[in-house]
């Protein structure tokens, strides 16, 4: 017979654990499915969250899994491959087992898809950064370079302003033409130094960055390079099931109310799966008051079905 749930979890990092805490301990008999790709897997240490500020993500989301085992929550390595809406939810993994559940998560999150420029994949989280507010502090001061992959950019570069007084703004891509006047007046009043010219590859030695060379062969000495990824939305399992996403400078996320329910009754998505600028903190957030909201829908429910009985 197939398992039946209270909830089925998609995806077991930051968001997905903190709904499956909150159902765990309501009670609610909860599955979660992790396929094991946290989004900030290549980050040495997680910043900004309090009382857990410097921790290693790995070792964050390995405390979050003995919690919800605590209360009787299941997680299975697997990966979700098909969802299908009748009376509930049939949820089918990859590894052949399909089971039902009353109420799904979707907290499937992004993947950052970084710039093809040899070397920024293989020292990305390192010294190859995308988010002060997350390394900022950590590499405060260093000689910072930030690689343009559009006008936007601009923004990057004049954020991480605030940590260092020695930024280029290499252009890479991007025409000079293509930065407004005022772009390059706070660029300028920033201290921002801009560099045209496209960036062929990193400089590292004795395993860590010391320059940014151009297509030119010109090196530039920096220890610190900030990039932009683009993020792509994991919504596949959202898109099947109907819900309506709204596009963004960021991609494609769910239209949700503010407890995350979905345009899908009885779907609820947290973390990076509704926006690019979840951070861990927020993803935790995000996954206490969806599961808050479904613990007060399935008693409602329940309620009212009795009381039409």
């Amino acid at each position: 017979m197939t398992e039946r749930y209270a909830v089925v979890v998609v995806g077991g990092g930051t968001a997905g654990l903190s709904a499956a805490l909150v159902l765990g301990r309501a009670r609610h008999r909860t599955l979660v499915v992790d396929a094991g790709e946290p989004r900030n897997a290549p980050a040495a240490h997680m910043q900004g969250y309090l009382s857990r500020d410097g921790m290693p993500p790995a070792e964050f989301l390995a405390v979050g899994r003995e919690e919800i085992a605590r209360y009787g929550v299941e997680l299975v390595r697997d990966r979700v491959v098909e969802v299908d809406k009748g009376e509930d939810f049939a949820v089918v993994l990859a590894g052949g087992r399909t089971v039902r559940a009353r109420r799904l998560v979707i907290a499937t999150g992004l993947k950052d898809e970084l710039p093809a420029v040899p070397g920024v994949a293989e020292r990305f989280g390192r010294d190859v950064l995308h988010c002060p507010f997350c390394h900022g502090w950590e590499v405060r001061d260093q000689p910072f370079g930030v690689l343009a992959s559009s006008p936007a950019s601009v923004h990057q570069a004049l954020i991480v302003s605030q940590w260092s007084k020695d930024v280029r703004f290499f252009l890479h891509t991007v025409a000079e033409e293509e930065l407004s006047d005022q772009d390059l007046r706070r660029l300028a009043a920033a201290g921002v130094d801009v560099v045209p010219g496209e960036v062929a590859g990193l400089v590292v030695e004795d395993d860590r960055l010391t320059g940014v060379r151009l297509a030119d062969g010109a090196t530039h000495d920096r220890s610190v390079l900030f990039v932009g990824p683009r993020p792509v939305p994991q919504t596949g399992l959202l898109e099947r099931l109907g819900a309506e996403l709204h596009e963004t400078p960021f991609g494609a996320y769910p239209v949700v109310d503010p407890t995350g329910l979905t345009t899908v009754p009885g779907v609820w998505a947290a973390g990076n799966a509704i926006g690019f600028a979840e951070q861990v903190v927020h993803a935790a957030s995000g996954g206490y008051r969806a599961a808050a909201a479904i613990v007060g829908d399935l008693l409602m429910t329940d309620l009212d079905a009795a009381v039409q009985v």
